[in-house]
């Protein structure tokens, strides 16, 4: 199906779309005097500046300021693409960075709506290195624990998607919107369209969400409260971090009640807990995120261009108010890109200072030839790690099958759960079985000397308790 037509917004119309009347002071760095034509002494920039200027009524390609977005004080940041294609100069640079520390001054999560077809080529490298002036002020954001998220509007290409956009923590887009690092006049002629949109960049894993421009408020304002943003009345100051740390450590994440099973009681056996685990009527991820959570956001992919549909990763709102970021299992083999996913929402939640729930339930990692060529035991390895350096609380309720590292890796150490109709183990019964060269009569009895019961995780002390 095509996408619909890009919406074509002004910066400041852009802005209006989130603040809805709100309110918008804008800001302005102290002026810079360039050379006549700027630094490359191009002939003509400065009268192709002065029509742009007429045309939009714009100084330059960025407006920046501060706002209140749903209930939450914010910095806006927003290109003006009439402005020469919203291209980054020197001045845009200044006006970039200017932004940045505006909300690490007053610590608040920046909103940046991007339109911009890359750097500015009457300024050569000059322009170019923008980009590092903005990856700089972005990590000094990032290391604040402040959020950042995006919204890429049509189009978003070069330097500016691969820093400004690409860079945030969540990424929105427009319906049809162009997004992605080449621009229409520079990529093959033969590429195929769909990649370089929103909708080709959603499916790919670089995009959480497209967002049509009449939910745009709603969704930003709801993302700024489950990443804890700061409400618009409290203080400046008010969330001041520890030393060495962004944010005070959050109460951890309060354990999901244990929805509706059929069978009644524990398991009597392994082959029992076994069977129950994966009984197709046991409840999923799905039920129990919904029974946790009023507001769900997902977050999509690994950004290393993969998606796992058996993984679902984002943030929530619970019923007060608090937030909380999930990774969940689905039942099936986790591949690579769904442990990229967990590890990045993992990050993000720590840096921002949001306890994290973990429901597992696989019957183990991906094996086949492409996850090992997408690099699985990398994954595993950087989920295993993103858990290990937490300093957040991480909780965990194991709710179906825990199979061997593939399940462990989004265990959290001294404080998993499990329910009655889940097993833990070091590997299956029927592979241990094989290995051990016993027959598959003897499954049953391998799955009781595994003891992977729920009952059996607790007195073992790899489980806190059974929910039920």
């Amino acid at each position: 199906m095509p996408a619909e037509p890009a919406l074509r917004t002004t910066a400041r119309e852009a802005i209006a779309l989130l603040t809805d009347g709100a309110g918008f002071t804008e800001h302005r760095p102290p002026p810079r005097t360039l050379p006549p034509d700027g630094p490359l002494a191009w002939a003509g920039y400065d009268a192709a500046r002065e029509r742009a200027a007429e045309r939009t009524g714009e100084e330059e390609s960025v407006v920046y300021g501060t706002g209140v977005v749903g209930d939450r004080e914010s910095v806006l940041l927003s290109f003006e693409f009439g402005f020469l294609g919203g291209s980054l100069g020197q001045l845009t640079g200044d006006r970039l960075e200017a932004a940045y520390e505006l909300a690490l001054s007053r610590r608040l999560p920046l909103l940046a709506l991007v339109a911009t077809g890359g750097s500015r080529m009457q300024e050569g490298m000059v322009a170019l290195t923008q980009l590092q002036r903005v990856a700089a002020a972005s990590t000094r954001l990032r290391a604040a624990g402040l959020p950042q998220i995006a919204v890429v509007r049509d189009p978003t290409t070069g330097g500016g998607w691969a820093t400004v956009g690409a860079g945030a923590d969540v990424v929105l887009a427009l319906p049809g919107a162009q997004v992605g690092f080449a621009g229409s006049r520079v990529r093959p002629p033969d590429a195929d369209p769909y990649a370089y949109g929103a909708e080709g960049q959603f499916a790919a894993g670089q995009v959480d969400a497209v967002v049509p421009a009449g939910e745009l408020r709603g969704t930003v304002g709801r993302w700024l409260r489950a990443l804890g943003a700061r409400e618009a009345h409290e203080a400046p100051g008010s969330a001041a971090p520890l030393p060495g740390a962004p944010h005070d450590p959050p109460p951890a994440a309060p354990l999901p009640r244990a929805q509706p099973s059929s069978p009644a009681g524990l398991p009597a056996s392994g082959r029992e807990a076994v069977e129950r685990a994966r009984a197709a009527q046991r409840p999923r991820a799905e039920a129990y995120l919904a029974d946790y959570f009023t507001v769900r956001l997902p977050l999509h992919g690994d950004r290393c261009g993969g998606t796992d549909p058996g993984l679902l990763t984002g943030f929530g709102l619970r019923a007060d108010g608090q937030p909380v970021a999930y990774v969940a299992q689905c039942g099936t083999p986790t591949r690579p890109a769904g442990y990229r996913a967990a590890a990045r929402t993992i990050r993000l939640a720590d840096r921002l200072g949001v306890p994290v729930l973990t429901l597992v339930d696989t019957p183990g990692a991906a094996n086949d030839a492409e996850a090992e060529r997408a690099g699985a035991g990398a994954a595993i390895a950087d989920t295993f790690a993103a858990i290990a350096s937490a300093r957040v609380p991480v909780t965990t309720l194991v709710i179906g099958e825990g199979g061997s590292g593939g399940a462990l890796a989004l265990a959290a150490p001294g404080n998993t759960h499990v329910t009655a109709d889940s097993y833990f183990s070091v590997i299956a019964p029927e592979p241990a079985a094989a290995i051990l060269k016993r027959p598959p009569a003897e499954t049953g009895a391998t799955a009781d000397q595994l003891r992977l019961r729920p009952q059996d995780l607790v007195e073992l002390g790899i489980a806190r308790s059974i929910v039920r």
